[in-house]
């Protein structure tokens, strides 16, 4: 299999870099967190400009037509910066349910607004007892003439403060881990019988817990099958998984650089720590780790493509599973040869790690993914 760039991917990953390179550094990021929401509008309007938000959308409805390598490419880079705008949840997540699962007209109302920076989503899935589980789903949907009335509650819906539309697991029939009867809404962030309580993630995002009271929406709010919307969802946050896993190497690569310089310049018995051959000996090890979470990212970025969504899954989860894995590893030694400064808010590797964590339990852990593969090979 070929895993080398086209030209265009190449222009398009020296151009990404670039960018985040001037606007994102370490100290404009901390800027940026203060902002409402905790992310930069500047940013986002510079991401419209550059075309970034319209990557994913078929050219028929204004976007680029990309792939899953380009949004790879993407989500390495802006975990490379640790970026704290709305990406996944709004071009990724948003817009792969536009895509994947929505009609001609929702198309055409949401996918301009959001390439041209004017809309951010919102995905209010999880509950208090669903955990990592799609089809765990208390939240309902009862019919209401033409429309809908939506009630629940949703927790940490990550750019829940700030987006303009939240995509709403909701179920309309069976009981509540039933894989039937649920179905996925768009609900406008503002519309009445919505309440939030918001708050910081650990890693410097935003996320809000969210009451649903009798929140009605129309016929038009329903993405696909209200009754069989399952599938869509699984197929979008697999899709999700994916942009975590390539994030999660470009925030691991990060890490890696940071601690290498920092091992050279670091002395120790009057000498760097970087010439003690058992540190020589981690940092490879790190780097192989680096090298094996690579590997699977791209893996699970070509398995976008398979017609098998039984396969597709399983290879995403297997990503998952070393991500996780790659991403511990190489998180807890990051910090153990910084020693002491590596936890202080002051140590940019510090907020390396913190994502790394957030991102290992967004999804679906390293664990769970581990029971998603081996109860697909006993289905085998």
């Amino acid at each position: 299999m070929d895993f080398e760039l086209s030209e265009e991917q190449r222009l398009l990953k020296e151009s990404v870099a670039g960018q985040l390179t001037d606007a994102y550094d370490f100290e404009q990021r901390k800027k940026y967190m203060k902002e409402k929401g905790g992310w930069s509008k500047a940013i986002w309007s510079m991401f419209a400009e550059q075309g970034l938000l319209g990557l994913p959308f078929a050219e028929i409805d204004g976007g680029f037509g990309a792939g899953a390598v380009e949004s790879l490419i993407v989500m390495e880079s802006m975990g490379r910066a640790l970026v704290l705008e709305p990406y996944l949840p709004t071009v990724v997540i948003g817009g792969g349910f536009l895509r994947h699962g929505a009609s001609a007209a929702q198309k055409a109302a949401h996918i301009p607004l959001i390439i041209e920076g004017r809309k951010t989503f919102a995905f209010a899935q999880l509950e208090k007892s669903s955990r990592y589980d799609l089809n765990d789903v208390t939240t309902s949907a009862k019919k209401n003439g033409d429309g809908w009335i939506i009630d629940g509650e949703k927790f940490v819906v990550i750019n829940g403060e700030n987006a303009d539309a939240l995509i709403v697991t909701a179920r309309n029939t069976g009981a509540q881990r039933d894989r039937s009867g649920i179905g996925a809404f768009l609900v406008p962030a503002n519309a009445r019988g919505i309440s939030k309580r918001t708050y910081p993630t650990q890693d410097g995002l935003h996320a809000a817990d969210i009451t649903f009271t009798g929140v009605e929406v129309g016929s038009d709010a329903v993405i696909g099958d209200p009754e069989n919307g399952l599938p869509v969802i699984e197929r979008v946050v697999d899709d999700a998984r994916t942009a975590l896993c390539a994030e999660a190497v470009g925030v691991m690569n990060e890490s890696l650089k940071i601690t290498i310089e920092y091992m050279k310049t670091r002395k120790q018995f009057g000498v760097p720590i970087g010439s003690f051959q058992s540190l020589q000996h981690r940092a490879a090890d790190m780097f192989v780790a680096l090298e094996q979470a690579r590997s699977m990212s791209i893996f699970a970025s070509m398995a976008a493509d398979f017609d098998d969504a039984s396969e597709r899954a399983k290879a995403v989860a297997a990503a998952k599973v070393q991500i996780g894995r790659s991403g511990k590893f190489i998180g807890q030694q990051t910090i153990q040869l910084h020693g002491g400064i590596g936890m202080t808010m002051e140590a940019k590797v510090g907020h390396y790690f913190k994502r790394l964590t957030m991102i290992e339990s967004t999804f679906g852990d390293a664990g769970y993914h581990l029971r998603r593969v081996s109860e697909n090979d006993a289905l085998v």
